[in-house]
């Protein structure tokens, strides 16, 4: 052979070799195609960065779970911050005035991905996103009612450039006002602080008081503008309402301390719309884990990054809803855990917290 040709020859044979080698996946394992890892692998292609923005009504630790959850799903989907991902994170602090330049802000740095946590923020980012003509996508969780918000017009085919998960399944709340009744004899009046401005609040207030009703029970409610005025509200409940409740209020629970304290010195039996608040020392709820909600929506979020259309992505609610009860807190409020009550939980292990 002409040795002006052997070079030649030796480099398309090892190019050849190559291609044809076994797929190594970027994380380093040797995962099967369509699990989990070679997914991750597959989401962030090599050398390229994205931009995600986060819009958060408010800190507390349902929202904050939620975050953390997301992060943690885009970071195991292979979108690490840090390396291949920048995160703008900005929080309300529960102003809507905030609430408003944050979204305006976000709609005009256009960033790969937007995520609104809690209506507030959400509705505030798409209507910003609209205003701006900006038809990158934009998530949403942490939101009661995405349609009642007016956040997508289907939640099986959101369409446009929006889409995301709901915290809440309208039997969480019924299945809760059941447990009520069955369990508390002796509850007539139950009582609600809600902050009205609230579109998720009013919602679940609303689920409430209709469940409520055909147990011949009453929902009093003590209404509240800020968080400041949550505990006057719930001390204007004390002496009228047999226990209390509160739905997934941003408002509200931003205040809780000042409730369950209440309901500890008052003897109230203090039910929450989510689990995070339960661990906190409300005596019960019918909720999941907001981590797991997040986690959801960043899986959601790293199909986006990849090329999904957010408008043929179905919104979700949660479907493992299960009692959740605190029997430190039972103890603190004064009831009596009954076995009845246990056996109700369907995982005892994880969501009878001693």
């Amino acid at each position: 052979m002409n040795k002006k040709w052997l070079l030649p020859l030796v480099l398309v044979l090892m190019l050849v070799i190559a291609a044809c080698g076994g797929k190594t996946n970027t994380n380093g394992s040797n995962a099967p195609a369509n699990s989990p890892a070679e997914s991750a692998s597959s989401a962030s292609p090599e050398g390229k960065s994205y931009k995600i923005a986060i819009s958060q009504i408010v800190e507390h630790p349902s929202l904050d779970a939620t975050r953390e959850g997301f992060l943690a799903a885009l970071k195991d989907a292979g979108f690490v911050e840090g390396q291949n991902l920048t995160v703008d994170f900005n929080t309300a602090q529960g102003d809507q005035t905030n609430n408003l330049s944050i979204a305006q802000k976000i709609a005009g740095d256009k960033p790969d991905l937007a995520l609104g946590i809690a209506t507030p923020s959400a509705q505030a980012l798409v209507n910003a996103y609209t205003q701006a003509g900006n038809t990158g996508p934009v998530l949403f969780a942490a939101v009661t009612d995405p349609l009642d918000a007016k956040l997508v017009t289907s939640l099986d085919a959101p369409g446009g450039n929006v889409t995301g998960a709901s915290d809440t399944n309208p039997d969480a709340v019924v299945q809760l006002m059941d447990f009520i009744a069955a369990n508390f004899p002796d509850v007539k009046k139950v009582g609600l602080i809600i902050n009205k401005g609230e579109t998720n609040a009013v919602v679940m207030g609303e689920n409430a008081k209709q469940a409520l009703a055909k147990h011949n029970i009453e929902l009093v409610e003590a209404a509240v503008t800020n968080t400041s005025e949550v505990k006057q509200a719930g001390e204007s409940l004390i002496g009228k309402v047999d226990a209390m409740f509160i739905t997934l209020d941003n408002t509200v629970v931003s205040g809780v301390d000042s409730l369950l304290q209440l309901a500890k010195d008052n003897q109230i039996p203090f039910f929450s719309s989510d689990r995070d608040t339960v661990e906190k020392g409300a005596f019960a709820t019918v909720g999941f884990k907001y981590y797991d909600h997040g986690y959801q929506v960043g899986q959601m979020a790293a199909d986006i990054l990849n090329g999904k259309n957010p408008g043929e992505m179905k919104v979700t609610v949660p479907d493992k809803l299960d009692l959740i009860l605190n029997l430190k807190a039972a103890a603190e409020q004064g009831v009596t855990v009954t076995d009845e009550m246990k056996a109700a939980v369907k995982d005892p292990a994880n969501n009878i917290i001693e």
